[in-house]
């Protein structure tokens, strides 16, 4: 299906909430907030931002604000979802039709959509996962020699360029190689895992590079 009609399928389908959801896309479609579709849920933007959606639950529907934190809530009508995680995101929740006020949503949405307007947001902190370079990567940036002989001068170097070459590579490319070398259980696992690696940090290639090429 295509975006459109997913949107529609939504707000169509069989559903204790189905015209309490609808009632709810009709209010904010009466705003200037364009209609989209985003994480299997209907979602609501301005200039690209996202500034509310619309979900429902067992137990209640309701509309969620992206950067809810930042409106004034005059009548104490917003839930933080996880008080003391969720920093930005603010939601109104409702158990029936008969709940939903559109005069009341309506001033929350044009309230909200001002504040994309203005650029009011607060950005998610994503923390960066360390990378853990396994015992058996270490101990080849010290001494590999890829099954040659080399002079205690040379094999200096090569284990230098290979632990140059991994450490040119993007963070997220350093992942994919130690989780994978370190991710197996048994040592003869990731040593076998390891060799076959090394060609391709060499090459500065990422582990996963052939399969995003796709």
């Amino acid at each position: 299906m295509n975006t459109l009609e997913k949107i529609e399928h939504y707000f169509t389908k069989s559903s204790p909430w189905q015209k309490g959801l609808q009632q709810l896309r009709t209010v904010i479609k009466d705003t200037e907030l364009q209609e989209d579709w985003k994480w299997s849920l209907p979602c609501y933007t301005i200039n690209g931002r996202n500034v509310v959606g619309i979900a429902n639950f067992k137990n209640h529907f309701g509309v969620w604000f992206f950067q809810g934190v930042f409106l004034e809530d005059k009548k104490n009508l917003l839930r933080n979802a996880q008080d003391g995680k969720t920093k930005a995101m603010r939601s109104l929740h409702y158990e029936s039709l008969e709940e939903i006020d559109p005069t009341i949503l309506k001033e929350y949405l044009l309230e909200a959509i001002q504040n994309a307007k203005d650029r009011k947001e607060i950005k998610p902190n994503r923390s960066k996962k360390k990378t853990i370079i396994p015992v058996e990567l270490e101990s080849a940036f010290k001494s590999y020699n890829n099954e040659e002989v080399y002079t205690e001068h040379s094999r200096s170097t090569k284990a230098q360029s290979l632990k140059t070459a991994f450490e040119a590579l993007s963070p997220s490319k350093q992942r994919e190689y130690t989780e994978h070398i370190g991710g197996a259980k048994q040592e003869a696992t990731r040593l076998r895992r390891l060799e076959k690696c090394i060609p391709m940090i060499l090459e500065g290639k990422g582990l996963n590079d052939k399969y995003k090429k796709c």
